[in-house]
């Protein structure tokens, strides 16, 4: 496999927190199409890893390069805006805005880029209708199932066309059905759209459908 391919490249990452070291030395790598779900016990520190390679924590030591850049060498300002130009997240909970519509909420990484009104708009209508929801559009959250508005909060993470989505256990808060959905929909993202992913999950039937599963235990993959 050719080094162009490599997407984040994690080396030798540890992080303690008080006298608890949570992470000993992990690395990883991720390849551009991949789909890469992180499994194991609580407390194996399988967040921790994700919120560290996604910039949204720092390692006590360590290295993550994206794409060939050094990010763990980023400002607060230069990572801030690595993040929304090329990061998505979906977490356990939506944390969608609830006075926002769905299309409001779906935006929202547009304008913090700054991109001009019609082209968001339109890009978070086409992602609306890729999830189903184009009938949602002016709806806010509260009228939305669980399901809906997890895939408002994907629609979302994929608004500026991240080049790799972070999900910290997207299926947590959803019944087996909207989990057995999102699963589908993610396949479905990889597939269509060549979308990176890395996952943190619990679920045994979305570890499976990846293209590789990585067991951490005890701050270590094993």
């Amino acid at each position: 496999m050719q080094q162009a391919s490599k997407l984040l490249v994690a080396k030798d990452i540890w992080k303690k927190y008080g006298p608890v070291e949570v992470l000993k030395g992990v690395s990883l790598e991720i390849e551009k199409g991949e789909l890469v779900s992180i499994v194991g016990a609580s407390g194996a520190g399988k967040s921790t890893l994700l919120y560290i390679v996604s910039s949204l924590e720092q390692a006590d030591k360590g290295e993550v390069t994206f794409n060939g850049q050094n990010i763990t060498k980023l400002n607060n300002k230069e990572l801030a805006a690595h993040r929304n130009r090329s990061m998505g997240f979906v977490f356990q909970f939506h944390h969608l805005l609830p006075e926002f519509t769905a299309i409001e909420n779906v935006s929202i990484p547009g304008w913090i880029a700054k991109q001009a009104k019609k082209k968001i708009n339109d890009r978070a209508l086409e992602l609306l209708d890729f999830m189903g929801l184009a009938d949602k559009a002016d709806k806010k959250p509260n009228s939305l199932s669980g399901g809906e508005q997890q895939r408002v909060a994907v629609a979302r993470a994929l608004l500026n066309s991240p080049e790799l989505i972070f999900a910290d256990e997207p299926t947590g808060n959803l019944d087996s059905e909207n989990a057995a959905a999102l699963h589908d929909l993610f396949i479905r993202l990889r597939n269509e759209m060549n979308q990176s992913f890395l996952i943190v999950t619990h679920n045994e039937n979305l570890a499976a459908m990846s293209n590789r599963t990585l067991q951490m235990k005890d701050g270590r993959f094993s």
